[in-house]
């Protein structure tokens, strides 16, 4: 790990509360009353879109835990969260925080939800592993080498870390992958991925932060720029690289991890990347290709084309084709159709103990909540993250580059390619820990 993020428990709150940061409960033991719950108790950071409307919403839904913490740098998201909270349990106990710390550093909470940009997800999820929380976090890490250092503090925590990541339980990409190692379509030989395209966004001038805004929280580990009015909206800081790395991460997790469990490379991610971006016009706020190709080789023949469809609608891009020795099958749109060579494969059904595929988990939000009751790893794991994000990664790199790049398993690295290896890391900003 990082010594940037090697932090005790008790150092991390004795940091916190030097910051002015306190906890927000007092632990039972110490205050003499009844032991709490046996509801997990749960803190939510980042209330946009997903993290309200699906991250919140879902674990609402669940019997087994309580939203107790809503948290965002947007005042009026926490409020309206919080709002959701209570109404929900007909009383007024959510709280809310300003700043994450004090959720993090909160010894009444046992899990923490991570649904903020890409940026603040690794950053995030390690502060709460040492703090001694479980933890939910939305995809996708942000550069390669963060997903090892990841990893190695999940493995070190005894922390259930998951992955706010659902295809392995849409029913869709199960029947995919239990026709395809069962056979329907013989060998598989190669894999077509069509991802949505990102949308370029015009530059917008520098303007007051706006009240109820934490800027600087916003902005945390992220290089500093002023505050423009659209930079904060889901399609425009998608595409801004300073915080994220645009479609082929996003959507690129969900349809890519398909194709890699149908790949199934012993060393679990290709090993040759080619890959081309349409340049972005010049003066744009967007620094990433919207669209692009990138084409991979995995150790055991098997190739992979991923590519951004045409049209702007996110959903009816999504599709994924298995082409194998004896015939092919897809899914066009997300959640979506299915067509295959032969339509009578799509008629096969297997019975109990008969497939080769795993039964279908049940989705991100209760598989999280089991993993922690029953002691085992979630669906979607840091290590599982850190294999689906790497080639994606390594695919924007390419474009970046402009040549074909090697990858080697075991190093976990480029092969001869130093400028490529560099940007497998980032440089963080910590000014944000000052205040």
């Amino acid at each position: 790990m990082s010594s940037r993020f090697r932090l005790s428990r008790r150092s991390f709150l004795q940091s916190a509360l030097a910051a002015g940061v306190a906890p927000l409960f007092v632990p039972a033991r110490v205050r003499g009353a009844a032991a709490p719950s046996n509801r997990l108790q749960l803190g939510f950071i980042g209330l946009g879109g997903h993290g309200l409307g699906y991250n919140l919403k879902n674990f609402l839904n669940e019997e087994d835990c309580r939203a107790v913490a809503v948290c965002d740098a947007f005042r009026d998201r926490t409020e309206k969260a919080a709002a959701t909270v209570n109404e929900k349990y007909r009383d007024n106990a959510c709280r809310r925080v300003d700043d994450f710390r004090a959720l993090i550093a909160d010894p009444g909470i046992d899990a923490v939800v991570i649904s903020t940009p890409d940026h603040w997800h690794v950053p995030m999820a390690l502060l709460a592993l040492e703090a001694g929380k479980h933890v939910f976090c939305e995809k996708p890490t942000y550069v390669i080498d963060e997903g090892r250092t990841l990893a190695q503090a999940v493995a070190k925590s005894g922390r259930v870390f998951a992955v706010g990541l659902e295809d392995r339980s849409v029913i869709q990409y199960h029947k995919l992958i239990e026709w395809q190692r069962n056979g329907a379509i013989g060998e598989l030989q190669h894999i077509d991925v069509t991802l949505p395209p990102g949308r370029i966004n015009p530059a917008d001038a520098e303007a007051p932060v706006p009240e109820g805004l934490n800027w600087r929280m916003w902005l945390g580990p992220a290089p500093y720029h002023p505050y423009t009015p659209t930079r904060t909206g889901w399609m425009n800081w998608r595409m801004i690289r300073d915080y994220s790395t645009g479609m082929i991460t996003d959507w690129g997790t969900h349809i890519v991890d398909t194709a890699q469990l149908a790949a199934n490379d012993p060393h679990g991610w290709p090993v040759e990347i080619r890959a081309t971006g349409q340049p972005v016009p010049a003066g744009s706020q967007t620094d990433i290709p919207a669209f692009f190709e990138v084409n991979y080789r995995y150790s055991n023949g098997a190739t992979l084309a991923v590519k951004t469809g045409e049209k702007a609608e996110l959903g009816s891009n999504a599709a994924i084709r298995l082409q194998g020795s004896k015939g092919w099958i897809s899914c066009t749109g997300w959640r979506g159709r299915f067509a295959a060579s032969d339509p009578a494969l799509l008629q096969i059904k297997y019975a109990p103990g008969e497939s080769r595929h795993w039964p279908m988990p049940p989705g991100e939000h209760r598989n999280f909540l089991e993993a922690i009751r029953d002691r085992r790893p979630p669906t979607y794991t840091a290590e599982t993250l850190h294999r689906l994000c790497t080639p994606l990664h390594a695919g924007l790199i390419a474009m970046d580059l402009g040549r074909p790049l090697r990858w080697d398993p075991q190093k976990e690295e480029f092969i001869g390619d130093a400028e490529a290896n560099r940007r497998r890391r980032r440089t963080l900003r910590d000014d944000w820990k000052r205040g």
